[in-house]
């Protein structure tokens, strides 16, 4: 399914990550699961090898090249999808303890299934994030809280920052029209800050991954419901 592995090992060298032969074989697995399961359910507009190898694979696991990711960290993946940034993460670094998160049952399902199939363990949440949000299992549990996600920062935050205890950090994947700023009163709000921030290309794309380090408790308000989030952001 992927390029051959000279191919994808100098592609990840790009950007000074090495891909070794079995990180290669999982990932293999991954996208050929991805592409067959995407006919019946729609988890990706991505289907060339290619495409899944830089868009998904690579964008995903430089996550844990630009942010410093504690070893044996619990991380949660905020509305997954197809297990991105996750999946691919936990491959890279199988020290990393996820869970991944999304409203969408059949989603759930899919990254059941493939997580069986590359042999390795997480956790599951079939909920909005809202809402798992402000349950006590999972509030303020995890080190690292990540989305690659077109809801803008102000919202993203509320849906992410609640998550996170303090001293962890929420790490934000976005493209590169994003205006931060906007979301920096949010992000005061639910008590982070915005530690750094990078801006890398893909295969000809602009990427920004933005950290937020968490200062402070979220207030028990905080997230809010759908509606409320709608009607007016932070």
């Amino acid at each position: 399914m992927l390029p051959e592995y000279t191919l994808c090992a100098s592609a990840f060298q790009h950007f000074n990550v090495e891909l070794s032969k079995t990180l290669y074989e999982k990932l293999d697995i991954y996208a050929e699961f991805l592409v067959e399961y995407n006919k019946n359910v729609n988890l990706t507009a991505i289907t060339e090898p290619e495409e899944i190898l830089y868009k998904h694979f690579i964008d995903s696991i430089l996550l844990a090249k630009y942010a410093e990711i504690p070893k044996n960290a619990s991380l949660i993946d905020v509305g997954t999808g197809a297990g991105f940034p996750s999946v691919p993460l936990k491959l890279f670094r199988p020290d990393l303890n996820i869970t991944l998160l999304d409203s969408l049952n059949k989603r759930i399902t899919f990254l059941q299934i493939l997580c069986e199939k590359l042999g390795i363990q997480a956790e599951f949440i079939h909920e909005r994030a809202e809402n798992a949000g402000k349950m006590a299992e999972y509030r303020e549990k995890f080190d690292v809280s990540c989305a690659r996600a077109v809801a803008n920062m102000s919202v993203l935050s509320e849906m992410c920052i609640p998550f996170v205890k303090v001293g962890g950090i929420f790490t934000a994947m976005k493209g590169p029209n994003e205006d931060i700023s906007k979301g920096n009163n949010a992000i005061q709000i639910l008590g982070g800050k915005i530690e750094n921030q990078f801006e890398y290309d893909i295969s000809g794309e602009g990427r920004k991954i933005i950290i937020i380090k968490k200062i402070s408790h979220t207030m028990t308000k905080y997230p809010r419901n759908s509606s409320q989030i709608k009607k007016k952001s932070l």
